[in-house]
């Protein structure tokens, strides 16, 4: 089983390639890169970062692995930078993905409902072109709202699960993270998703209060794990967000800065314990 992690590294700050590259590794599967820029940090909380963008030097890394005859089971790709990336993104799973293989999108472009600075309309306008062409897709609501046209204000509770159904008309498994909910007085974040015979459905755990970058990461991640170890998605999904959560939760007992990301490492064994029984 061979997957390929299409992201950036941001050197600081774990998010990105430096978290996707340990968890889906650890999950027993080889994990590949493609780096689509190289940061000094990430860009949440961080001010006179570095960026390079890495288009350029793209062309030719593929052009290698063409010479290799390499071949993907699984790619997953996160943050890109322009549109020319997002076109590139089609372009490699054209060439590299298995047929029958599995294409998911993380479709990083904002959160707590706006974009990032340097997207705009055109640039989500795109992303829903590659959503299309994937199997599974990984928003935060931010990004489900932009995705779907949906004013991200308004958005309540009873509102996700159409959300949900018009993300299906991009994709059809999407796997929608940060849906907050109140559950008879209890916060909860729920992950509401589509399994792979077609039904939505949903998975709470404990809302923690606070922003924690690298979340979405950590848990898109554990999820590539799960899914290329062949456990079917109720329980991928439900190994991932516990995964996130305890990792959420133990990075707030430690009491660091949260622009640093998550601690996930003490949290590692636990999850590859849980995925270990579902593989079986």
């Amino acid at each position: 089983m061979r997957v390929l992690a299409i992201n950036d590294i941001s050197c600081v700050g774990k998010c990105s390639l430096t978290v996707a590259l340990p968890i889906i590794s650890a999950s027993g599967v080889t994990c590949d890169i493609l780096p689509t820029a190289i940061l000094s940090t990430h860009t949440g909380g961080f001010a006179g970062y570095t960026f390079r963008d890495l288009s350029e030097d793209i062309p030719a890394v593929l052009a290698h692995w063409k010479s290799l005859g390499l071949k993907y089971d699984i790619i997953i790709s996160g943050y890109l930078g322009s549109i020319d990336q997002i076109e590139m993104v089609k372009s490699t799973k054209k060439d590299f993905l298995k047929e029958g293989g599995l294409m998911i999108v993380d479709p990083v472009m904002g959160d707590n409902g706006i974009l990032y600075s340097h997207f705009d309309k055109k640039f989500v306008e795109e992303m829903k072109g590659l959503c299309r062409t994937a199997d599974v897709i990984v928003p935060n609501l931010t990004e489900a709202c932009f995705l779907t046209d949906t004013d991200y204000a308004g958005v309540t509770e009873k509102d996700y699960p159409a959300v949900i159904e018009k993300l299906k008309q991009l994709c059809p498994r999407p796997s929608v993270t940060g849906c907050d909910v109140k559950n008879g007085g209890k916060a909860e974040s729920r992950v509401f998703y589509t399994d792979e015979h077609g039904q939505t459905k949903s998975y709470a755990t404990e809302k923690i209060e606070g922003a924690f970058h690298g979340a979405g990461d950590v848990y898109a991640s554990a999820l590539v794990g799960c899914l290329a170890r062949g456990v079917d998605t109720d329980t991928a999904v439900k190994i991932s967000a516990e995964f996130t959560t305890n990792s959420i939760r133990q990075t707030a007992l430690d009491k660091t800065e949260a622009r640093y990301g998550l601690n996930s490492e003490s949290q590692m064994y636990a999850y590859l314990k849980a995925l270990n029984e579902a593989a079986k």
